[in-house]
């Protein structure tokens, strides 16, 4: 099964769900549809469609990794940031990370390898996973990203984010530059 919405419905909370639970948080969105995005080209590739001029936008690429303990993280970056996973391994005190499986993607965030964002931690708070996001989402206005399939897009104000997490009672762990590669 690919990560498109055409197959939401098998995954523990589907787009529409999330769609629906935000709507009624009165967290604003704007959603954008577009064929399935699977890398950081695909979505510079349509990009252009989606944001607005003059806006601050954070553009992310999500990374699910495991430590050796076998606990998650789902880390959120700037969609150009080079990450050494050496070196966030130690800041975390997590030592070696490396990816986890679309087995234990599904398991532990309810989505498949395309559609990984923040908003999955709607599933990932109660597998223990641990979020961690790049310090720079704090100086955007509006972050786009899956809304738990890769054939859509959603640009929230990032207050908006903030506070679906919080309402979802997750926790984040900032990272500024020290993980650089």
């Amino acid at each position: 099964m690919d990560a498109s919405s055409a197959y939401q419905d098998t995954l523990p909370v589907s787009s529409d769900a999330l769609l629906g639970q935000l709507d009624d948080w009165g967290l604003a969105y704007r959603l954008f549809t577009h064929v399935p995005l699977r890398t950081v080209e695909d979505a510079k590739a349509v990009e252009g469609e989606l944001t607005r001029p003059g806006e601050r936008a954070f553009r992310i690429k999500n990374l699910y990794l495991r430590d050796k303990k076998k606990r998650n993280y789902l880390v959120t970056l700037e969609q150009d940031r080079e990450i050494d996973l050496k070196a966030l391994g130690a800041v975390l005190g997590a030592g070696n990370l490396s990816f986890g499986s679309a087995d234990r993607l599904l398991q532990n965030l309810g989505i498949r390898p395309g559609a990984v964002s923040p908003l999955a931690m709607i599933n990932g708070v109660g597998q223990g996973v641990r979020l961690i996001m790049d310090a720079a989402v704090r100086e955007a206005d509006v972050v786009y990203m899956h809304p738990l399939v890769n054939d859509r897009t959603v640009a929230m104000a990032r207050a908006d984010l903030m506070a679906f997490l919080d309402r979802i009672g997750c926790e984040v762990t900032w990272l500024d530059g020290a993980e650089r590669a």
